[in-house]
């Protein structure tokens, strides 16, 4: 099914985003290649665009929110309606392009999927409305494979196909809006502006990010029962505690290789018992090891 998509890629009439384009209902996909270094290029779109990189490096400059940042994969970029950017391409060639997925998405249908999540949550205290705002994010693997799926799909020639995208373009809009609310919690809670269970567990969480979950522990920070806490975990956060910790740690781990540090120091500062522990955890979340990670980073960053 890629097939199609490869032939369109070789095809290149812009050293640029060179771009390969296919449409949908209320969905658009694109997918840019940049095959030299490059500055300045604008981009922009009147509706929601949804950003995922797939290999090379930008650096994302947003006027609007004085936001100059390295946009790399494994991350997504979400641009809100008539929000322009400017992006820099100081890794990209011909043989190593620069290379990004974009999914321009209708407000009709983020109003949509919001309505219905709020819908499902109608007797809970969270409601889902989309900020138009910039949100800029680690994948994780189910963002990532629900990329990778929209992909397959668009290049499908089938009868189903418009059905499957829309399927596959709702849940990405949820996870949108799942995050969004997410980022609004810990921002509250970093305020100490929230104070209810989840969030004190959520706190607790984050300050001791060397420590082995205990569930009989955040219980008793959140004041709930074992079931109603993993209930109300995953629908205020998203996923379970223990696959949130897990990310948090690998992101804590990405931050301290950018700075540097050693796997070894890294491992044990964040609560594994071995190195090893960490580096099967961070290739199964960034598709490739701590230190390989650690060594192109560095590198981009003198490049």
């Amino acid at each position: 099914m890629l097939e199609q998509l490869h032939k369109k890629r070789q095809k290149v009439n812009s050293l640029v985003e060179n771009r390969v384009h296919f449409a949908g209902d209320d969905v658009e996909l694109s997918i840019y290649d940049t095959y030299e270094n490059a500055e300045h290029i604008r981009l922009f779109s009147n509706n929601v665009l949804f950003c995922g990189m797939l290999t090379g490096k930008k650096v994302m400059h947003v006027e609007s929110c004085d936001y100059h940042h390295a946009f790399l994969p494994n991350e997504s970029f979400v641009l809100a309606p008539e929000q322009a950017v400017h992006i820099d391409f100081p890794t990209a060639c011909m043989d190593q392009p620069t290379t990004c997925l974009a999914i321009d998405i209708s407000k009709d249908k983020i109003a949509s999927v919001a309505e219905q999540l709020n819908q499902l949550e109608k007797n809970s205290e969270s409601q889902f409305n989309y900020m138009p705002e910039l949100v800029h994010n680690e994948h994780n693997s189910q963002t990532q494979q629900l990329l990778m799926r929209l992909m397959h799909l668009f290049c499908e020639n089938t009868p189903q196909r418009d059905f499957y995208i829309d399927l596959a373009l709702n849940e990405l809009v949820a996870r949108l809006l799942q995050q969004q609310s997410r980022d609004l919690l810990f921002k509250q809670v970093a305020k100490h502006e929230l104070t209810t269970g989840v969030h004190a567990a959520v706190e607790y969480m984050q300050r001791n990010l060397d420590e082995q979950l205990n569930v009989d522990e955040l219980c008793k920070i959140a004041c709930m029962s074992r079931s109603k806490f993993f209930n109300q975990f995953k629908k205020r956060i998203g996923t379970t505690p223990q696959n949130w910790l897990n990310g948090q740690r690998m992101m804590s781990a990405r931050k301290r290789l950018e700075r540097g540090e050693s796997v070894t120091s890294i491992a044990f500062t964040l609560g594994f018992n071995h190195p090893s522990q960490l580096s099967r955890g961070f290739k199964k979340t960034f598709k490739q090891t701590p230190k390989q990670y650690q060594t192109k980073f560095l590198q981009t960053k003198t490049d």
